[in-house]
């Protein structure tokens, strides 16, 4: 069955970005004598909005979080990005070798957040409007939503619909949305780590074309 549409994860899949994410979020916490490590990170947060990370962490510490405490993470993150973020090796000639086939953005990241990470990468014009966050739909990862919305404003059935992913909830999600859908384990956050949930893996950028020939051709799912 053929794949009209590729709807890659942001952090993680197109940008090297979780190990950064991961270390201010555990300095902040550090800062207010709550310890995560990053393990914690990769179990509990991966591929989840802000709002569901601080959420857990309330409730893991039975503490309240200061005010400012999302708007100081998103600033230091950005500032960390400005000068530290690079994208997934190998991903801007899978992206030049997808030309005139469509692809999106679908992330659990905000709006600036993803804003700035394409900037960076250099990567804003290649995907223009077709960049689409949990902060437009009821539910993030693992629910359907997000991807299904994707899928509707890019004009593509869930079935011609193939996913790229790096964490469970992702994963969870694609299949909820009746995708096709590939795990990414290219990036650092991830190095030495199983796939999960019986997903099929890949960690070099070069396999791809391969990987979507095999899935056009009904011989991957």
């Amino acid at each position: 069955m053929r794949v009209d549409l590729i709807i890659f994860d942001c952090d993680g899949v197109i940008a090297d970005s979780e190990v950064l994410s991961a270390e201010v979020l555990i300095d902040q916490l550090a800062q207010l004598g709550l310890a995560i490590t990053m393990q914690d990170v990769r179990r509990d947060f991966l591929g989840r909005s802000f709002p569901t990370v601080a959420a857990t962490i309330r409730a893991r510490f039975a503490r309240i979080l200061p005010p400012d405490f999302e708007a100081t993470y998103r600033s230091r993150l950005l500032d960390r990005f400005a000068t530290d973020l690079t994208a997934t090796p190998g991903i801007a000639p899978v992206l030049d070798g997808l030309a005139g086939r469509p692809v999106c953005v679908a992330t659990s990241s905000s709006p600036p957040r993803v804003a700035r990470t394409l900037q960076v990468l250099g990567l804003d014009e290649r995907f223009g409007p077709h960049v689409f966050t949990a902060s437009q739909v009821a539910h993030g990862k693992p629910a359907p939503d997000l991807f299904l919305f994707a899928a509707a404003q890019m004009g593509c059935a869930p079935a011609h619909a193939l996913v790229i992913e790096d964490s469970l909830p992702g994963l969870q999600a694609a299949r909820a949305a009746g995708m096709r859908v590939l795990h990414y384990a290219g990036g650092a956050h991830l190095a030495g780590m199983p796939a999960p949930d019986g997903a099929e893996s890949f960690v070099d950028w070069t396999a791809f074309p391969d990987l979507l020939s095999r899935i056009e051709e009904g011989a991957s799912a």
